[in-house]
């Protein structure tokens, strides 16, 4: 038998079937109701017409359904696709299409917007929660169908910086490294391990650290439904939980919630933070706790996590991301592709058991990011003489907001067919909240309002790509030689925008 998520699940609920697996506000879902409601969903999916190996959707918030629609994808075969909740119909039905996906697991609420998306395209089917609901009860069910380890259990898809989404594929092989690697450091993962998740679920974090993570090692996760920072303290201190994970502005708003101060965070072995500069205040507020927020440096196609700071370092080297995990090796190069030297600028490169095999169908990026054994991550940073990583940019544009990637490119194509404008370009402006925020730079030939700018994307686009800065000029963007927009120079003239512009929203 093939090492599984189906198998490891199996196990638990023979083993532990009174267990607590996911524990949300008002319910806990032990082992062996997870174990035969997802074989029941599983069955469900097969009756809808979906076999091994293809694409399924799943667009919700995070709510009890969620693991076990997840689960039942994986079991009946299928390749798990997260979808983000807040995509517009436009957005959703290019994910699809991608993914060549024809079936969509959705919260009721989000079914109008499936059935929308299907009308831009083509058939999609779609499964609501109310079905899985109804297969909740019923007769003890292990059905599965068990892929080889190779075989793709899920596409997340990232935006990239070339403005077309790329489905990292993520297999048992690789998803069982990323935990056993995980279990062997000091990440606070082990059998029967705690955590707490007020992440979404539809992103890496949410499920490859939150829910697969848990079900292979038999533990328990806290699932929140949004951020409620004193009840995530008072949870933390509740149910001892061992391990958190999230970007800056989570452990924040953790942070000044009233009851930190108080609550006993003794339980805490790591605290994984990423997705945005960590401020040295931070640190030592948690510090105070005796909690080490350990920064990380990682990426979707990295499994998450790539690099991660000491618990006995983390104070010490404040600007570093750590070092490369046990199997996982970091190293900088230059362009000619030779070794950086320590303290050398150079592309972050990347090599380890959690590194996706590819992207969805994309032979031609994939022979562009994979080479010679390395992930090439497009980020610039530096190592030192013990290997700590310092990030320093980004060779790519994302703009990460909230920990959420945002493709400049897709805006830039928005905001071009807005009546109005001549040409535009996105950039990042700093935010005190979300550590980066989108920022629409636009040369006007005619009459056009910032209000008007936000407005037209808000119709097709979620609400965290719409710009929170728009800038109106009437001088064209620089350019360089070969005649594209500069966006060097344009970062350089607005790299103080928060300071010389209101916000728009």
């Amino acid at each position: 038998m093939t090492a599984t998520i189906g198998a490891a699940l199996s196990w638990w609920a023979r083993t532990q079937p009174e267990a607590p697996a996911y524990v949300f506000a008002d319910e806990t879902l032990d082992y062996r109701t997870v174990e035969h409601w997802s074989s029941r969903v599983a069955r469900l999916l097969g009756e809808h017409g979906v076999a091994p190996g293809d694409r399924v959707g799943l667009m919700a918030g995070n709510s009890v359904p969620w693991p076990i629609a997840a689960l039942g994808v994986m079991k009946a075969g299928g390749v798990l696709v997260p979808l983000n909740p807040r995509f517009k119909p436009a957005e959703l039905r290019k994910v699809l299409d991608d993914a060549g996906a024809a079936v969509v697991i959705a919260d009721d609420a989000f079914v109008p917007t499936v059935t929308a998306a299907g009308e831009l395209g083509a058939a999609t089917t779609a499964v609501s929660f109310a079905d899985l609901r109804g297969a909740r009860a019923g007769a003890p069910d292990t059905f599965r169908i068990d892929r080889g380890e190779e075989d793709p259990i899920a596409v997340i898809f990232t935006s990239g910086s070339t403005g077309m989404a790329k489905g990292v594929v993520l297999t048992n092989r690789t998803l069982m490294s990323i935990v056993f690697e995980a279990s062997l450091t000091e990440e606070g993962f082990h059998r029967g391990s705690t955590s707490i998740l007020v992440l979404p679920l539809a992103f890496t974090p949410g499920l490859v650290w939150g829910v697969l993570m848990t079900t292979v090692l038999g533990g328990k996760i806290v699932i929140e439904a949004d951020l409620n920072p004193g009840r995530a303290v008072k949870l933390i201190e509740e149910h001892q939980v061992e391990a958190i994970f999230g970007v800056p502005l989570i452990y924040q708003a953790l942070a000044a919630a009233p009851e930190f101060a108080e609550a006993d965070l003794s339980s805490l072995k790591t605290a994984a933070v990423g997705g945005a500069a960590v401020p040295a205040t931070l640190l030592e507020a948690w510090a105070a706790k005796d909690v080490a927020l350990r920064q990380i440096y990682g990426m979707t196609e990295a499994g998450g996590i790539a690099t991660s700071t000491w618990v006995s370092e983390y104070r010490e080297h404040p600007g570093t991301c750590g070092s490369g995990l046990i199997f996982t090796r970091v190293k900088t190069v230059r362009e000619d592709g030779s070794d950086c030297e320590p303290g050398e600028l150079g592309e972050l490169v990347i090599q380890g058991p959690g590194v996706t095999p590819g992207y969805w169908e994309a032979p031609q990026i994939n022979a562009e990011v994979f080479r010679d054994g390395w992930l090439h991550s497009g980020d610039l940073g530096t190592l030192d003489e013990q290997g700590r990583v310092k990030f320093v940019d980004r060779l790519k544009d994302l703009i990460i907001t909230g920990g959420i990637n945002v493709s400049p490119v897709e805006l830039e194509l928005v905001v071009a067919g807005i009546p109005g404008v001549a040409e535009c370009s996105v950039i990042a402006a700093p935010d005190p909240k979300f550590g980066e925020t989108p920022a629409a730079i636009i040369t006007v030939n005619g009459e056009l309002a910032e209000q008007t700018v936000v407005e037209e994307c808000a119709k097709v686009l979620a609400d965290y790509k719409v710009p929170r800065y728009v800038v109106l000029r009437q001088d064209p963007l620089p350019r360089l030689p070969n005649g594209k927009i500069s966006k060097t120079e344009i970062r350089a003239e607005y790299a103080d925008i928060a300071d010389k512009f209101a916000k728009v929203r």
